[in-house]
């Protein structure tokens, strides 16, 4: 895998002008200074987005008692896998120069291709414990396919705005993990019930995730916004939307559980779902009591969703969700689209100006008729299509996974490291 690697990158991907060492002759024939590179401007964010994928999605992973290994170092082999597989499949879509017929990178390139492989972690979420890490390199080669296509359908060839990947990421992720996990279904995995809950420890490590996740959003949903207002508007909706949906989330589990006490899962998931949901109109003029509103709605919803509809979607549709993404993602990831939809086809004018209107939505070559109302129906569609994608290829996916030949862990054996992982049982020996 590492030789194609290089030798795909060897043939396609080289540095675009402004990391290419030419840019000091660029940057003289435009008039510009070095802290005009995009590096200076994206670098802040790729870090932080650098920083959820590996530890608040590992972390995240961790909460199983007897699973922390496979949690962290799974999604640290699959996004390293992903984000080199990322870089060509969306180079090949958005960055080819046609010129020379190579893929020209920058860090803009880099938070994308991270961006990409958070898709295909969402999916692994509803998985955790039960695939093998070849399944997991599979899925990750398909995921990342799938998104890059679905991806360059909904934002150029249907002219979707989605900053924060409400659609493109989380609907499509989401239920391509939840797809892949109902053709996979398992029908005897209560043979390893023992091993699917968690302990107290393992739950603050998961928090660990959470709080990264949680501190970092705004720079995930703004980390390739316009530069300027866009971007800024796209931080303080997202921060807004994250805190409201801590309050209702809380508040909900406080409700449903006996005695009023709060239930971990709930902390950890559903506190996050307004990130999720603010994606979409992030960078549009949401208002920030709107922004409180859509983080109101997903902390509830989605804290109710792991109360009731994940035992729903056990036993009467046949879709086990170790992590609860249907919840986190899928419905967060769907009303971010709607939001999306609505806030666009709303927008106006006398709210944006002439100016801001052509500068959120891009009305611009081919689309410089473009309406605000057309611009929602078109947000309505990007959504439509990121659900086909995530189903129909989860589908086929999980059908090529069924083949017994990935040395996926005996239903008696899920959740637990020792499968994959050497001296787990010294290692909790030494701990102890």
């Amino acid at each position: 895998m590492g030789t194609a690697m290089i030798i795909l990158f060897g043939v396609f991907i080289r540095y675009d002008h402004e990391s290419d060492a030419h840019w000091v002759e660029h940057r003289k024939h435009l008039n510009l200074t070095d802290i005009e590179n995009d590096f200076y401007f994206r670098y802040p964010s790729f870090q932080d987005v650098h920083v959820m994928i590996f530890v608040g999605f590992g972390f995240l992973m961790t909460f199983l008692k007897r699973y922390s290994f496979g949690g962290v170092g799974f999604n640290f082999l699959i996004a390293a896998f992903g984000l080199q597989w990322a870089l060509l499949m969306q180079g090949w879509f958005h960055s080819l120069d046609y010129t020379d017929g190579k893929i020209k990178i920058g860090i803009e390139n880099l938070i994308n291709a991270d961006f990409c492989v958070a898709g295909c972690l969402i999916a692994y979420g509803a998985l955790l414990g039960k695939v093998s890490p070849v399944q997991l390199m599979v899925l990750t080669l398909f995921g990342i396919t799938l998104f890059a296509v679905e991806e360059f359908i909904i934002l150029s060839v249907i002219h979707a705005r989605d900053a924060g990947g409400s659609m493109v990421i989380h609907t499509f992720g989401a239920y391509y993990g939840l797809s892949i996990s109902w053709m996979l279904y398992r029908p005897n995995l209560h043979q390893s019930s023992r091993l699917q809950g968690s302990v107290y420890h393992s739950d603050v490590f998961a928090m660990i995730g959470t709080l990264f996740l949680w501190m970092f959003w705004p720079s995930f949903n703004s980390a390739i916004c316009d530069h300027g207002d866009g971007q800024h508007r796209a931080a303080i909706n997202t921060y807004l939307c994250l805190a409201s949906t801590v309050l209702t989330a809380v508040a909900i589990s406080s409700l449903f559980q006996k005695h009023g006490k709060l239930d971990m899962v709930h902390i950890q998931n559903s506190t996050l779902a307004g990130g999720v949901a603010a994606g979409t109109a992030a960078e549009f003029m949401l208002m920030p009591y709107g922004s409180l509103i859509v983080g109101f709605c997903c902390g509830v919803i989605s804290t109710l969703g792991y109360i009731f509809l994940t035992p729903f979607m056990e036993k009467h549709l046949k879709i086990q969700d170790t992590c609860g993404i249907h919840n986190l993602h899928a419905m967060p990831g769907v009303i971010g689209g709607i939001v999306g939809a609505v806030t666009a086809a709303s927008a106006s004018v006398e709210v944006y100006g002439h100016e801001g209107l052509v500068n959120t939505f891009d009305f611009e070559g081919k689309f410089k008729d473009m309406v605000p109302t057309t611009q929602g129906g078109h947000q309505a569609a990007g959504l439509c299509v990121a659900l086909c994608f995530g189903i129909g290829g989860g589908i086929i996916v999980g059908a090529i996974l069924r083949l017994p030949i990935w040395g996926d862990p005996a239903d008696d054996n899920c959740f637990d490291d020792e499968t994959y992982w050497e001296s787990v049982a010294i290692s909790a020996h030494r701990n102890f």
